[in-house]
This record gives C-alpha cells, structure tokens and sequence, in this order.
C-alpha cells in the first residue's frame, strides 16, 4: 500500500465514519482487534469503535469531520481533524444544550500489512469542548 493509499484509507473515517455515520467503512478498513491508545474514552477494536461513533453522532446528529493536514511515513497516518456539531443528545454526562461546538483532534493510525488499521492514537481538546458546552466555566 503506498502513502497516498495510506493517507486516503485514514482520511475516510473522517469523511465517511464520523461525517457520514457509514458504519460500514468501520468493518472495511478497521482490524477486529483495533487497539485504540486514548486515555479519555475505552474503546475495544472495530465493534467499539462503531459504539463510539454511534455515540458521538447521538450527541452531535450534524457531526461534520474535516481532515486539515494529514502525513504519512512508514506504516502510520497522522491527522489535524476539524469537527463540529451541534449539541442534541447527552455527551459525557452533559444534557443537550442546542450549542454548535468546534473541536480539534491529532490522531495517528497505525495501518497493517492487509491494508485495515490496527492501532490508533488520538488526543483532542475535551476541556475546550465542555466550556463551549457550558459544563465547565470559561477560561479568565
């Protein structure tokens, strides 16, 4: 698989995973047994990563995932994502709001020799997000 075979296999859980809701592509390109490195959230290969997925769209049903800079080397993909969405259903203990949030995500994908992701880093900004929900008071 080349980089830019790569590049556009990480790109589509942003474009069809988390935009679109295609829990689909989850079973294309996400090994079974996907270990996800997140300290925020557990999540248990590709059926966990369809849970938190159809969690999060639960949350935020007009989630939109914007890929801003992604780069490939060796048998991994980093991505700088872009996503927003307006707040409907419970998130993290938070009730529904109605805001329109916008946050950041760096995440790196380890991809296998069969082409399906096999591990996965990510950090976001999750203390940024719960102060555009309201659950946490503004920075001074």
């Amino acid at each position: 698989m080349t980089l830019e075979e790569m590049k556009t296999r990480a790109r589509r859980i942003a474009d069809e995973l988390f935009s679109q809701g295609d829990l689909a592509v989850a079973d294309e390109i996400l090994a079974t047994d996907l270990i996800h490195h997140t300290p925020e959230t557990h999540v248990e290969g590709s059926e966990g990563a369809k849970q938190f997925v159809l969690a999060l769209r639960r949350a935020f049903p007009d989630l939109s995932a914007t890929v801003e800079d992604q780069i490939a080397e060796g048998d991994k993909v980093a991505q700088r994502i872009r996503w927003s969405g307006t707040h409907e259903g419970e998130f993290f203990g938070v009730p529904p709001t109605g805001k329109r949030v916008t946050a950041e995500l760096m995440e790196i994908h380890r991809i296998g020799p069969d082409g399906k992701i096999t591990e996965h880093w990510s950090a976001s900004d999750e203390l940024g997000l719960l102060r555009q929900l309201g659950a946490l008071p503004p920075t001074e």
